[in-house]
């Protein structure tokens, strides 16, 4: 079976290319897709060339980058976390033909999975296929950070992510797509005041209509936090940040932001140093701490009862109670695949702005 593969030769060239799939093994799935979502952020630093796995490989061993030769990830064969599809033939009693799943292979019209080692989550009825784009990956992303505030707040079994976020005011700094997700999150689990950060004034409107405070980064947004969050003497700020930009500058204000003693939970993606990142000043004033939280682990000591799967059926629950909003507001584009190399390389390009694309598969 021939399938459409989108791939970046090079940066800047992106194209549409056909490839032979391989035949379906016992316990196997064939995969048609119906959606695959655009996640601009991290997609684009392939387009354009500043991903670091371009330049260096992870040692899956000793947790360490090794540098490699200039341009040796290219061509990527594999861009897009965001699927949705359905089941067209199967060897496996665990997905019927004709089945709806949300997984994660990259934007191609088709894809061979073994559900028994790639996530494939079956998507209920009542949901709109083009929302269930972020039910694989970027919804656990995003609940994935509110698990790690719970742990941190909580020292102990988390059963909820409310654990970590109710009652608390909450700073997101970035409102891209999961800066928005995650401030969702934060406020369908019961925090006091959800606040975004972003320089766009594009999202910060859609952040006032999701119900959210929405600050631009000047003045001083640190200041404004700490102004209107007092919780004592020498204690103000946000209960807890979600750091969700990949810019060092969004770091500095998130580090800035929180209160003494508090923590940042750092979701982004960073493609280059951070020097505008003063570790001297409130980091080391106020006994910060940050934690990284990204998707390949769950906090140490709930991997038992948190995994991948029950951060998807967390996501699905968001999608139910916030789902006509995060359709018209967060879903900006719906275009067809044989759409994506032209949007890529406008948004490369600064030509278009996307908060997330879907492109759809006749």
């Amino acid at each position: 079976m021939i399938r459409r593969n989108l791939v970046v030769h090079s940066p800047g060239q992106v194209e549409l290319v056909e490839e032979v799939l391989p035949e379906l093994p016992a316990g196997g799935v064939l995969l048609q897709t119906e959606a695959t979502g655009l996640s601009a952020g991290t997609e684009l630093t392939f387009v354009k060339g500043d991903h670091p796995a371009l330049r260096s490989s992870l040692d899956p061993e000793l947790g360490l980058f090794v540098a490699t030769a200039d341009g040796a990830g290219y061509p990527v064969r594999r861009l897009g976390y965001m699927e949705v599809a359905r089941v067209a033939e199967t060897r496996t009693d665990a997905f019927a033909v004709g089945d709806l799943v949300a997984t994660s292979y990259g934007h191609a019209t088709a894809h061979v999975a073994d559900p028994r080692r790639e996530h494939l989550v079956a998507l209920p009825p009542d949901l709109d296929p083009l929302l269930g784009v972020y039910v694989a990956h970027v919804g656990p992303i995003c609940a994935n950070g509110l698990l790690h505030a719970a742990a941190d707040a909580n020292r102990g079994p988390v059963t909820s992510l409310s654990d970590g976020v109710d009652g608390r005011r909450v700073l997101v700094t970035g409102a891209g797509l999961i800066g928005l997700l995650t401030a969702l999150f934060a406020a369908e689990h019961g925090a006091a005041e959800v606040a975004v950060v972003d320089a766009d004034p594009r999202r910060r409107e859609i952040a006032t209509r999701l119900g959210l405070l929405a600050l631009d980064v000047e003045p001083d947004p640190a200041l404004t936090c700490k102004t209107r969050w007092r919780h004592g003497p020498g204690d103000h700020g946000a209960d807890v940040v979600f750091q969700c930009r990949g810019r060092p500058e969004a770091l500095s204000i998130a580090l800035r932001a929180v209160r003494p003693q508090g923590t940042v939970i750092d979701l982004a993606f960073y493609t280059a140093a951070a020097d505008v990142v003063w570790l001297g000043e409130e980091f080391h004033h106020n006994g910060l701490t940050l934690q990284s939280a990204q998707i390949g682990r769950v906090p140490r000591g709930l991997s038992a009862t948190w995994d991948r799967h029950r951060l998807s059926t967390e996501t699905i629950r968001l999608l139910r109670r916030r789902g006509s909003d995060i359709r018209k507001h967060l879903i900006t584009d719906v275009r067809p695949l044989d759409e994506a190399p032209a949007l890529l390389g406008d948004i490369a390009a600064r030509r278009a702005h996307v908060l997330s694309a879907v492109f759809t598969v006749p």
